[in-house]
């Protein structure tokens, strides 16, 4: 809620039959949108013609009962639903990318950032190649497509590239004949899939929710450094890569960026967010008269810090419903003007009271001194701000968009500065060492917290680097 912005999410499916697949598509988008509200779009695959639509705006504004109408039936299509974490919110940078090559046609939805993007695009560049957008995913796909002259299959292009690229990426590719769903080794994002029950077709989702909206019967996570491959002659898993590298799921999935409907590698979101709030009750006790949440991944962890310390649990605060998430508008004035339409306080509620404030991250702190001010006109006597995550003090190169410590209000100012900032009586962080509790100990990345990263990084990877004017002479 305090200023992260969120990753992207993907949705593939696989029929048996020929049918209105963009449609299906449409419907488990809007199950992901709040994984990304800057774009997205719909490719499908009729008999190895690949057809895409795609804009800058949400689900229900790019698509409408004539564009889906209009889209070809097929028996393959993936979908995508974005924020601009690598490259600029534009109509070119938005997925699924759609390669024609004398290879095959191709289409790629990716989730995640690549750490050697940099490094990579220039190797292509200086090897001929030209690039039509910003965004990391490109990346991927021209490498999937220079490995593919050299290899037998689809599958094997997309095995030799995950040797060449590192960092976060689960992928849906869809080539005329097969679509492949890909978990880089680490496991930083989410990927899961399911069975239609119709024709005992398949959907692969960046989150189990998307499964349950189109109505498929959830099968399994897929493994990191799993590659999946459907096809007319059923499923086949390739796990090569799987257990090269030690598991480093974004403990932000658990803390922020999935629907508390979701189950992630085994792990409800709900109850890790109900973990993580009894966890500050323990590590951050406070003497208050109510438990409140910031909508929405706030009021889980609200719940749990109630259950835990026995202070009653309220409505404290309202979201607006009809507006998109504070931090999805990029630039910080954008940002503030929509958290004074967005978050309203409830004053019976809060009024005389002695409040603790559950919020799942402070990035910046302008969110979170905005909340304290609406808490405080609407009378409440005292407000101890709790975070169910630790103190964001490193970038994050992984697909979360901070990639400077500049705004981070914590690399500069202790608890009690920040707390003081932001005009709360006091300030508690969930510590680093509980966060393991969360996934039931299965292995996050904490690198945003620790400086810690599981990957060489490139330092001059800033998200906006090809859309930087040059300086005049």
């Amino acid at each position: 809620m305090s200023g992260l912005h969120e990753e992207c999410g993907i949705l593939g499916l696989y029929s048996n039959s020929s049918g209105a697949l963009a449609e299906t598509v449409y419907y488990g988008l809007y199950a992901l949108q709040h994984r990304g509200q800057e774009g997205c779009g719909i490719a499908v695959c009729d008999e190895g013609v690949i057809t895409a639509h795609k804009d800058t705006g949400l689900v229900g504004e790019v698509f409408d009962h004539r564009t889906l109408s209009e889209m070809p039936q097929g028996n393959m299509a993936v979908g995508h639903v974005r924020y601009s974490t690598t490259g600029g919110n534009e109509r070119r940078n938005c997925q699924p990318i759609v390669v024609n090559h004398q290879k095959g046609r191709m289409a790629l939805a990716h989730n995640g950032n690549l750490s050697n993007a940099a490094a990579l695009r220039s190797e292509l560049e200086l090897s001929g190649a030209i690039f039509h957008t910003t965004s990391d995913t490109e990346i991927i796909a021209y490498t999937i497509t220079k490995q593919r002259l050299r290899c037998s299959s689809i599958e094997q292009a997309v095995l030799q590239t995950m040797d060449i690229i590192e960092g976060a990426y689960s992928l849906i590719v869809m080539s005329p004949t097969k679509l492949i769903a890909v978990r880089d080794p680490f496991g930083f994002r989410p990927l899961c899939f399911g069975k239609m029950p119709e024709d005992g077709g398949y959907v692969v989702a960046s989150e189990s929710c998307a499964l349950t909206a189109i109505g498929a019967e959830f099968v399994r996570d897929i493994e990191p450094g799993e590659m999946l491959i459907f096809s007319s002659e059923g499923i086949r898993s390739e796990r090569s890569h799987c257990g090269t590298k030690p598991r480093r799921t974004c403990i932000f999935e658990y803390i922020y960026f999935a629907r508390p409907d979701s189950v992630i590698d085994g792990v409800s979101v709900h109850d890790s967010r109900l973990k993580a709030g009894r966890i500050l009750a323990e590590e951050c006790p406070a003497d208050a008269d109510i438990v409140i949440g910031v909508p929405d991944s706030g009021l889980d962890a609200a719940l749990g810090f109630s259950q835990a310390s026995g202070i009653p649990y309220g409505i404290g605060l309202i979201k607006n419903k009809y507006i998109a998430r504070t931090f999805i508008s990029p630039g910080q004035s954008s940002r503030t003007d929509k958290v004074r339409i967005k978050l309203a306080a409830v004053a019976s509620t809060v009024k005389d009271k002695r409040v603790v404030l559950v919020d799942d991250s402070i990035v910046r702190g302008t969110t979170g001194g905005r909340i304290v001010s609406l808490l405080r006109e609407a009378g409440a006597k005292e407000i101890h701000f709790r975070v169910s995550a630790p103190p964001f003090l490193h970038p994050c190169y992984y697909g979360t968009d901070i990639d400077s410590e500049d705004g981070l209000i914590a690399s500069h100012h202790t608890p009690a500065e920040t707390a003081a900032i932001m005009g709360a009586d006091s300030l508690g962080y969930l510590p680093v060492g509980r966060l393991d509790e969360l996934n039931c100990g299965m292995g996050c990345c904490r690198s945003c917290f620790t400086g810690d990263y599981p990957t060489a990084i490139q330092r001059n990877a800033v998200k906006d680097r090809y859309e930087m004017k040059i300086p005049k002479k």
